[in-house]
């Protein structure tokens, strides 16, 4: 099958003080295109770290990361941000928008940083939002939108670059189980309909139990790998 994600033998330490904390210890996963994972973990396990590695936020101590048939293991920083432009859209607890500017102007962000035509722009952010349901809403501000809203937008922010990945770190963390509910369809069906690739980050087993399989870390390592049938 076709790979997006290789990493093997991946090793990350941290150096605190006089003290290196192992927060990854030799771990190796294959994710492939269109997949829908949960990666899960407690407090502690690794799992933000392995996520920051996902995301090309950080690289790797040993071990190599291959990102949809490019090796980002010991990229510089500046083509890791390229790279993570391109390829990953991030979608997070908070949802990290700007405040004093509109849902349309948020989604369009991504674009300004890749380059992309006035023109194009405009024709994206929009198709993004009517996408996630908010097609009525390009001109409201964030806080003229409920959280699930915001979410939404958060979601077409990571939609509007067209990527290989939408990395999801706890996206319904801060929402009620109604407005949860219908983000974490919005997700399946981004992957169903349009084949992106979803890792939930999480240490909720409501999101585990509706992915098709789980990835569970633990002091650093790979605890299970398990798949399932469509949710």
């Amino acid at each position: 099958m076709d790979k997006v994600i290789e990493i093997q033998n991946i090793v990350k330490n941290y150096q605190v003080g006089s003290v290196i904390v192992r927060a990854l210890r030799s771990v190796s996963i294959n994710i492939n295109r269109n997949e829908y994972v949960a990666i899960m973990g407690p407090s502690g396990s690794g799992k933000s770290t392995l996520m920051n590695l996902l995301g090309c936020l950080d690289t790797p101590t040993s071990g190599t990361y291959i990102l949809n048939g490019i090796d980002v293991s010991k990229m510089e920083d500046d083509y890791l941000a390229e790279i993570r432009n391109k390829e990953i859209g991030f979608v997070f607890q908070t949802f990290n928008l700007l405040p004093r500017t509109t849902a349309f102007q948020n989604v369009t962000l991504p674009l300004i940083y890749a380059g992309v035509g006035t023109r194009e722009r405009r024709e994206r952010a929009r198709a993004a939002l009517e996408a996630v349901g908010l097609g009525e809403r390009l001109h409201h501000k964030p806080n003229e939108l409920s959280g699930g809203q915001q979410q939404r937008v958060a979601i077409a922010r990571a939609l509007v670059t067209e990527p290989s990945i939408i990395l999801a770190d706890e996206p319904t963390g801060n929402l009620d189980s109604h407005s949860g509910q219908e983000i974490m369809r919005i997700f399946h069906d981004l992957n169903a309909e349009r084949g992106i690739t979803v890792v939930f980050v999480t240490h909720d087993p409501d999101i585990a139990a509706q992915t098709r399989r789980t990835i569970r870390i633990r002091d650093g390592r790979i605890d299970s790998d398990t798949l399932r049938g469509d949710p």
